[in-house]
């Protein structure tokens, strides 16, 4: 999980150099429902061509985008966010999250370190500032958990100043179990304001570490505003496929969706036996089909 840390960190760099599933109200009837996909997924290819790349996407079938890799001085893979707002709007995507690494924040009292990348999410509408990973060396114990619960809710605080909302995404090192079997998942949920937080259950890592994401949805109803969708290889359980393809039972996972309180669900895949349009098509296609 690093090395994905560190490429979401300094892909924004790089690039100046060079699931979801349907968005819905689950309080009353469903909205227009709409597929959208983590950005992450395309990752090798969008930082050389990313009009191509999000034209592709759009080709697919896709509504939505989740952005990864922000940086104030790159862009979005050297695009300003007008420009890469301009160029979703042009086919017909939208961008309500974007994943922000913020360890920076977590680790000092500096509460300007949040304000470009505030700035970025809010300039191309992104409804959730999604906080994607936690650095290993600083969430080893209960009480680094508690740290970090505490500064997510001053960076709610934060966020909320400009009209975002903060969202947590999970892995499955969340779920290990620390002094008296809690883990830091129950540490951030417990301890985050509900009123400013939300959480992305990635449901692959869910499933991965043994646990069972509609038992989270009855435990702590309504946090769970949006998901990441990827399927887990039949063979390889530490490699994912298309959705529909794996061991992940999406279509009973689905029926839980309001109690979730499911907004926008999006498709990610990380590694691929096939070439990466065609995988995002496929999964698309499944979503699309059989999900929603």
């Amino acid at each position: 999980m690093n090395s994905r840390r560190t490429f979401i960190k300094h892909a924004g760099l790089a690039a100046a150099g060079a699931v979801l599933l349907p968005s819905f109200a689950c309080s009353g009837a469903a909205a227009e429902q709409k597929v959208g996909l983590q950005l992450y997924t395309l990752r090798e290819q969008i930082p050389h061509d990313v009009k191509g790349v999000i034209e592709k996407i759009a080709q697919a079938g896709y509504k939505e985008v989740e952005t990864f890799g922000y940086s104030a001085n790159a862009g979005y893979w050297g695009q300003d966010p007008k420009s890469f707002k301009d160029l979703l709007k042009a086919n017909g995507l939208t961008s309500p999250s974007g994943h922000f690494v913020i360890d920076d924040f977590i680790t000092s009292d500096n509460k300007e370190l949040l304000k470009p990348l505030i700035e970025g999410a809010a300039a191309i509408n992104n409804q959730y500032f999604t906080v994607a990973h936690i650095a290993e060396p600083i969430r080893k114990t209960l009480d680094d958990y508690k740290k970090i619960t505490a500064r997510l809710n001053e960076a709610a605080e934060l966020v909320a100043q400009s009209g975002l909302k903060l969202a947590y995404h999970n892995h499955a090192f969340e779920f290990d179990k620390h002094e008296g079997g809690s883990t830091g998942y129950e540490i951030m949920l417990n301890g985050t304001d509900k009123n400013l937080i939300r959480f992305e259950m990635d449901l692959y890592w869910v499933v991965r570490s043994g646990n069972d994401p509609v038992a989270l949805f009855n435990k702590y109803p309504g946090r769970f505003v949006m998901w990441h969708v990827k399927d887990m290889d039949k063979a390889n359980h530490a490699i994912n496929t298309e959705v529909g393809t794996g061991t992940i039972d999406f279509k009973n996972i689905y029926k839980h969706a309001k109690q979730a309180g499911l907004e926008h669900l999006i498709v990610e895949q990380e590694n691929f036996s096939k070439d990466p349009y065609v995988s995002i098509k496929q999964s698309f296609d499944y979503v699309n089909q059989k999900l929603i």
